[in-house]
This record gives C-alpha cells, structure tokens and sequence, in this order.
C-alpha cells in the first residue's frame, strides 16, 4: 500500500514530468511514460537515472536520441558498463526535489485515497516550491 513518484526534471527546478505507480511496480514500465511529458524545448545531452533505470532497454531508447545514458550498473549486471560519474553527481538536483517534496508532510505520508488527488497536491506543491 506505497506509491512510487517517478519525475523526470531538466534541472533543479520542479519536475517537469511526474508519474505515480504503485510501491512494488519496477521504474523500467513507467520510463518511457516519464520520458513522453519531459518537453523537448532544449535537447537533452544526458539523462541522470538511479540503478532502478538500468536495462538495456532504457539504454538503447536514449542512444537513439542521441542522449547518453548516465546510469550506474546494478550489482547483478554480469558485465558492469561504464558511465560518466562526474556527471552522476548532477543527479542530487533531483534528489533534492523530492527532498523538497518529502518536506510536507501531506505528500510524505499520502493522506490521500485516490491517486488523481495525490498527483494534484504534488502539481501543487512543486508549484508552491517554484513560487517560494
């Protein structure tokens, strides 16, 4: 009885693409739906994604839009690759919006049944984050 929130951001702003699954639902499924809302107003160089985000799947989706996949290998890849961990650290901007996010407590927690509510009141304090 958990909630996943999947956001894609370009910087340390707010998310710009935010997607909830349910707690045991994997990150792999919902990549490309997180992918599809991040606007194309500049392109993307790099994507910065945790080791959930590691399959060959994702990586081969990236390349073939010319982004480079900055991904970390999970523990049980048979044969680690490589990636720019310079420019993983750049990954802690989105780490802190959902450290931002994680500061009320009504999204902390999800007081909230239905999921379309929950989404509204993340919209609404990642709006309230931008203003303040």
């Amino acid at each position: 009885m958990s909630t996943k929130i999947h956001a894609g951001c370009r910087d340390e702003r707010p998310g710009v693409a935010v997607v909830l699954t349910a707690g045991q639902c994997h990150e792999s499924p919902v990549f490309e739906t997180v992918f599809a809302q991040v606007p194309t107003g500049q392109p993307l160089t790099h994507a910065m994604m945790d080791k959930g985000y590691d399959s060959d799947g994702i990586r081969g989706h990236l390349i073939a839009h010319a982004i480079v996949p900055v991904i970390p290998s999970k523990s049980n890849r048979r044969a680690p690759l490589d990636y720019d961990k310079e420019s993983d650290k750049l990954r802690e901007k989105v780490e802190r919006f959902f450290n931002n996010l994680k500061q009320f407590r009504r999204i902390a927690t999800r007081y909230e049944k239905l999921s379309q509510t929950f989404l509204a009141f993340i919209h609404l304090v990642a709006a309230w984050i931008i203003i303040k």
